[in-house]
């Protein structure tokens, strides 16, 4: 299972849409772009040492998309939760 603390996450401040956006690889962006008619968003991108790792939504199903593009819609990761309402 993939961690924050695995990524090397350091988290200090919130970044927007379009710098997670510009980490992705652009069989990332093709991908995202493919998966968003079916109403999958962006969450955010954490860059691993080898390559970026974009987490995607829909609804309530949490999915990542890897450096070439393939899609694990059941990744055994753990993300923190927003404490925003």
């Amino acid at each position: 299972m993939l961690t924050a603390l695995q990524t090397g996450e350091r988290r200090q401040s919130q970044r927007s849409h379009n710098s997670h956006w510009e980490l992705m690889s652009a069989e990332q962006k093709i991908t995202l772009y493919d998966l968003h008619k079916f109403g999958y968003q962006l969450l955010f991108v954490r860059q691993l040492s080898s390559s970026p790792l974009a987490f995607i939504t829909q609804n309530e199903s949490l999915a990542v998309i890897e450096a070439n593009g393939e899609v694990d819609y059941s990744p055994k990761v753990q993300i923190r939760q927003s404490n925003k309402h």
